[in-house]
């Protein structure tokens, strides 16, 4: 899970100021050796740490500090608020050109992810308004331009591509010219990679951003590999000069050392995250809210932008309608479940919601996201007669449901106890809201569900 090992590092070490009124000099530097430890064990560039907690420690052991009336707390904000700053201080959007189309070069090492991040992009800036076109910029690796063109198809957007025999400077300039021969606003360039920096690539990049002059340079790094990735990054800048970086891989990256080291190293900003492996999980990177996902305070914002990105709301409306007449089913069960599925894995959804991660471990709950995939199983296994009026389901209708399912009839009674009790649960609401309103002189109880 994101930054699980150090956010989990972080919280212990936080926990020894939380409830205590006073504190002294010794205590806060106490807890910012944990700080050290945790930020160095998260492969955190060391420079970057020993700055780090030289500024915090100066700022918390200020008189005004020590003497509030909650000195822990103050002490957690003064970490956050150097993290912020740590990560970019505020978000960096994409620019983009007064004369389309607006050219975004990708590069990056073999293995980064680069291809896969293009079609993100694509798919972000598609939900945008824009009108992207691909262009295979890769005439080496073997099959790269099979690859993104199965990209481009599962994403329903239009690869340019001119084959291996022109040079990549080339291909980028007749893509520009189709993408305004054929109205495309956006141009995505994957280009080239390889397993190590090397001259030879640089020159290839540099070429292209000569011919080109593209918008913006956009790095893409594995945040799994931690320094390697900034490394990877600095020497980017330094030879070609990049416009941002886009972390890729960072939903598996527990430690952080990546995210907390890139800004400061190169001083170009975190411009996306990769959050999962579908072509939509690719998020706008904002500084405070990563500080705050890993310190456990949540990330309540993205929550709801996920949710409201995630439900329909049209039929958010028709489901109030039902919960109101008590006609809600298995099938509107099913799809309030699908639609939960797209905000991303249920560990990933408690971690953002402020607090809980400071009063439990995130990773310690029994979240099993295989669960929801039986529960989806077990009705799509059902007739639609059946997911409309459950109470039909007899031992042979239930036998047959969990063969088809590949679960146990044990399984299809848990769930429909589940549904039944949570049915059971919103009559009861429904009721005691109904006798509540009949003693003001009637009216009917509105469950208050709109899907978000």
């Amino acid at each position: 899970m994101l930054f699980e090992s150090l956010s989990e590092k972080l919280q212990d070490a936080f926990k020894k100021l939380r409830g205590k009124g006073r504190l002294t000099e010794k205590d806060v530097k106490d807890v910012m050796r944990e700080v050290r430890l945790a930020l160095l064990e998260a492969d955190v560039n060391f420079r970057i740490v020993k700055s780090f907690i030289q500024t915090v420690t100066e700022k918390a052991i200020g008189g005004s500090v020590l003497e509030s009336v909650t000195p822990g707390q103050q002490v957690i904000k003064i970490v956050h608020d150097e993290m912020v700053n740590l990560l970019g201080a505020s978000h960096s959007n994409l620019t983009f050109s007064s004369k389309p189309p607006t050219v975004f070069m990708m590069v990056g090492l073999n293995g980064a992810g680069k291809t896969t991040t293009t079609g993100k992009l694509g798919v972000h800036l598609r939900k945008q308004g824009k009108k992207p076109l691909f262009a295979a910029c890769d005439v080496y690796r073997p099959a790269a331009v099979k690859q993104l063109q199965i990209l481009g198809n599962s994403v329903d957007i239009p690869v340019f591509e001119a084959g291996i025999d022109l040079s990549p400077e080339v291909i980028a300039k007749k893509a520009i010219d189709f993408a305004v021969d054929n109205h495309y606003d956006t141009v995505i360039l994957d280009t080239a990679g390889r397993f190590h920096i090397n001259e030879e690539l640089m020159e290839e990049l540099l070429r292209i951003k000569r011919q080109i002059r593209p918008q913006e340079i956009l790095l893409v790094v594995d945040a799994m590999t931690g320094q390697d990735a900034v490394t990877v990054a600095d020497t980017f800048n330094q030879s070609l000069g990049i416009d941002g970086v886009i972390l890729s891989k960072l939903d598996s990256d527990t430690r952080g050392g990546a995210a907390l080291s890139v800004r400061s190293v190169t001083g170009k900003p975190i411009k996306f995250a990769a959050l999962g492996e579908k072509m939509s999980d690719l998020e706008p990177f904002y500084p405070d809210r990563m500080a705050s996902r890993i310190l456990g305070m949540g990330d309540v914002l993205s929550l709801v932008e996920k949710a409201q990105q995630a439900f329909d709301e049209k039929e958010a409306v028709e489901m109030e309608k039902r919960l109101r007449s008590n006609d809600f089913d298995l099938d509107d069960f099913l799809n309030q479940l699908r639609q939960i599925k797209k905000m991303g894995s249920l560990k990933s959804i408690l971690n953002m919601i402020p607090g809980l991660g400071q009063q439990v471990k995130i990773k310690d709950l029994d979240v099993d996201d295989s669960v929801v995939n039986h529960t989806e199983a077990i009705i799509s296994s059902m007739t639609p007669k059946e997911r409309r009026n459950p109470t039909i389901l007899n031992n042979s209708r239930k036998r047959r449901v969990a063969k088809g399912s590949g679960r146990s009839v044990q399984e299809v009674n848990k769930l429909l106890k589940q549904f039944e009790d949570m049915k059971r649960m919103l009559r009861d609401i429904g009721g005691m809201g109904g006798k509540s309103a009949k003693g003001r002189g009637g009216g009917k109880f509105n469950v208050p569900f709109t899907g978000r």
